[in-house]
């Protein structure tokens, strides 16, 4: 019944239900090691990229170890150069099931959510909807062996 309950309520509820964060975003011209640092002071894993307030691409964690620091890249560059292009969206008015989608087929963490026009109104995070799981559907979550197979022989407590 319960988990009749949450497909349900995930193929219902919005993406907006789950409160993205705000979009914290950066330039495409904007140097690489200033980007860095602004992920640093803002203590974030990914900065949206903009050009003329669009959405342009986003720069993570992963961008900065695979495309700058594993091959030497010069931080003085433009992070445009190194950020990954046309990221995989979602609005708000798009289902949690279809954000979970998006992030399960491309193993993000994190989904920029923009409008109709690609501007940015919101980061989406993994963690986000794991809240939003724990605290919809906590006897879904907790109450699930950590091998769906396994059953105890005897029952557990006094």
């Amino acid at each position: 019944m319960a988990r009749m309950e949450l497909t349900r309520n995930l193929k219902i509820d919005s993406v907006a239900r789950l409160s993205p964060t705000p979009p914290r975003q950066v330039d495409a011209a904007l140097s690489i090691a200033a980007t860095v640092e602004q992920m640093r002071q803002e203590k974030v894993g990914c900065l949206l990229v903009v050009r003329d307030t669009r959405l342009v691409g986003i720069f993570t964690e992963r961008d900065l170890l695979t495309r700058v620091l594993a091959v030497n890249k010069s931080l003085d560059g433009p992070v445009h150069e190194v950020m990954t292009p046309g990221p995989v969206t979602v609005e708000m008015k798009d289902s949690i099931r279809t954000a979970v989608k998006r992030m399960q087929g491309g193993s993000y963490r994190h989904l920029p959510v923009v409008d109709d026009q690609n501007h940015p109104v919101g980061i989406l995070s993994a963690k986000r909807v794991v809240h939003y799981l724990v605290e919809h559907f906590p006897e879904t979550i907790y109450n699930q062996p950590p091998d769906p197979k396994q059953v105890p022989d005897t029952a557990e407590g006094a």
